[in-house]
C-alpha cells in the first residue's frame, strides 16, 4: 500500500512540474507533450512493484461495464472528430467572423455575441476544440482591433468549462463519472441543467464587471465577413453533429450504447465525406487534417491514469479516501474536493478516481456526491492551467501569439471567477437534490 501511495502522490508531484516547466520536449523536429509521458512512467512502476497485475488491467479494458476506459474514449474521440471537422470546413471560423460583424465597434456587444456563442458551440460540441479554435480568433482579432484580448480569453475559456456541464458528452469527466453512475444522457440532462444556467449567469456577470472599464473603450477596425466555401462539409458536417446528438438523448430507449452511436456517426461522415470529396474531385484536405488534429495523446494518458486509479483501487486506498468524504453533505463534500483535485491532479485523472469513491447506503447521497463531482471536474479546469488539458492548450496558444497571460494572471482570474461559479452550481444542485 506504502508503494502504490507515493508512486501515486510522486506521479501527481511530477504532472504539475511537468505542466508547469516543462510541458514539451523536442525530438528532432516533433514537439511531444510531457503530461502523459508522466502518467506513463507512473503506471509501468505500478506494475513493477507489483500494485497491479497484468492481468488486472487486461480485465478492465475488456470489461462490459460502462465505466470499460476503451468504450469512453470512443465516445470521446468520435465525438472530438465530429468538432474538429466542422472546424476544418471552416464553421466555427464562420460563426466567429459573423459574432465580430455583428459587434461593429461596440466591446460589450462584441463580448456578450462572443460569451453566448462561445456557450452554446461548447453544450453541443466540445470545449476543447471551441478553446482551440477560438483562442487563435480572439489573439488576431484584438491584436488588429488594438484592443486588450483578456475579457475575451477569460469569457471564452470560462464558458467553455462551465456550459460543457449541460450534456453529458461536453466533457470526457461527465462522460466518465456519469457512465459509471449509470446515469443516462436525459436523467443527466435534467439534473444538470438549471446549475449550468445558473452558474453561466453569474460568471458572465462577474466577467463583465471585472473588465467593464476595458470593454466600455471603443474599437477601431473594420470587418470583412469570412463566406466558406465548403458549404456541402458544413451542412453534412452538422447534420451527422445533430443526427447523433438525437440518438444519443435516445440512446437508453432505443438500447444502443452511446459509444455505438458515436462512433457509427463518425464513421458515417468519414465515408460520405470521402465519396463527396471523389465525386467533386476536391481531394480530402479536411478529413486528412481532422484526423490529424485527433488528440491522439489523451490515450496513452487516460489509460495510464486509470491504471493507476485501479492500483489504488485494489490496494483498498480510495475506500479511505472514501470514508474522509462521507460525513457531512455530500454536495459540498465532493463538490469542493473535487474542484480542488483536479487542480492537484488533472480532472480526467481525478474523475477516474472520484468515480469510485461515493460508496454510501442511500442512493440519493452517492448521485449527489457523483454530480458535485462532475460540477467540481468541470469548473475545476479555470481555477489554474493544471485543472484540465484544455488549460494546457490554452496557455501554450497563448504563449504562440505572444499574449502575456502567465501562471500568476491565470490563478488571479481563475480565483476570482471560478469560486462564485462553484457555489452558485453546488447552490442549484444542492436544491435540486
Amino acid at each position: 500500500m506504502l508503494s502504490t501511495s507515493i508512486i501515486a502522490i510522486t506521479t501527481c508531484i511530477c504532472l504539475i512540474i511537468s505542466v508547469l516547466v516543462f510541458p514539451k520536449i523536442k525530438i528532432g523536429n516533433k514537439e511531444i507533450h510531457t503530461y502523459w509521458i508522466v502518467c506513463l512512467i507512473g503506471a509501468i512502476f505500478m506494475l513493477i512493484f507489483n500494485s497491479i497485475s497484468l492481468k488486472d488491467i487486461y480485465e478492465s479494458f475488456t470489461s462490459k461495464s460502462n465505466i470499460n476506459p476503451l468504450k469512453i474514449l470512443i465516445l470521446f474521440f468520435s465525438m472530438t472528430l465530429l468538432s474538429i471537422f466542422l472546424d476544418e470546413v471552416g464553421f466555427f471560423k464562420l460563426l466567429a467572423t459573423k459574432a465580430a460583424h455583428l459587434a461593429k465597434k461596440n466591446q460589450i456587444k462584441l463580448f456578450i455575441i462572443l460569451y453566448l456563442l462561445t456557450s452554446l458551440l461548447t453544450v453541443f460540441t466540445s470545449n476543447d476544440i471551441v478553446i482551440l479554435t477560438f483562442t487563435p480568433f480572439i489573439c488576431y482579432f484584438c491584436k488588429n482591433a488594438q484592443i486588450d484580448p483578456k475579457p475575451y480569453l477569460v469569457g471564452e475559456f470560462a464558458a467553455a468549462n462551465t456550459w460543457s456541464m449541460m450534456l453529458i458528452i461536453g466533457n470526457p469527466t461527465n462522460i466518465y463519472l456519469a457512465t459509471a453512475a449509470n446515469i443516462d444522457f436525459i436523467s443527466y440532462f435534467k439534473i444538470m441543467a438549471l446549475p449550468t444556467l445558473l452558474a453561466g449567469l453569474v460568471q458572465l456577470v462577474i466577467i463583465y464587471l471585472l473588465f467593464r472599464k476595458k470593454l466600455n473603450v471603443a474599437m477601431n477596425t473594420e470587418f470583412e465577413e469570412h463566406i466558406s466555401n465548403d458549404k456541402i462539409e458544413i451542412g453534412l458536417g452538422l447534420a451527422h453533429l445533430i443526427i447523433c446528438l438525437i440518438l444519443l438523448v435516445i440512446s437508453s430507449y432505443i438500447k444502443i450504447p452511446m459509444w455505438i452511436i458515436s462512433l457509427g456517426c463518425a464513421i458515417s461522415l468519414f465515408v460520405i465525406a470521402t465519396i463527396i470529396s471523389l465525386i467533386h474531385k476536391k481531394g480530402f484536405k479536411h478529413l486528412l487534417l481532422t484526423i490529424k488534429r485527433a488528440p491522439y495523446e489523451l490515450i496513452p494518458f487516460v489509460l495510464s491514469m486509470f491504471i493507476i486509479v485501479a492500483a489504488i483501487n485494489k490496494q483498498d486506498i480510495s475506500r479511505q479516501i472514501s470514508a474522509l468524504l462521507e460525513n457531512g453533505n455530500p454536495i459540498i463534500n465532493y463538490g469542493l474536493s473535487s474542484f480542488l483535485a483536479a487542480n492537484i491532479m488533472n480532472n480526467i485523472p481525478m474523475s477516474v478516481l472520484f468515480s469510485t469513491l461515493p460508496n454510501m447506503t442511500n442512493d440519493i447521497d452517492n448521485l449527489r456526491a457523483t454530480y458535485a463531482t462532475i460540477v467540481g471536474s468541470n469548473i475545476g479546469a479555470f481555477l489554474s492551467p493544471i485543472g484540465a488539458l484544455a488549460g494546457i492548450m490554452f496557455t501554450q496558444l497563448l504563449s504562440k501569439y505572444k499574449v502575456e497571460y502567465g501562471f500568476k494572471t491565470f490563478i488571479k482570474y481563475g480565483i476570482i471567477v471560478s469560486i462564485p461559479t462553484l457555489i452558485a452550481s453546488l447552490l442549484m444542485l444542492f436544491i435540486l437534490l
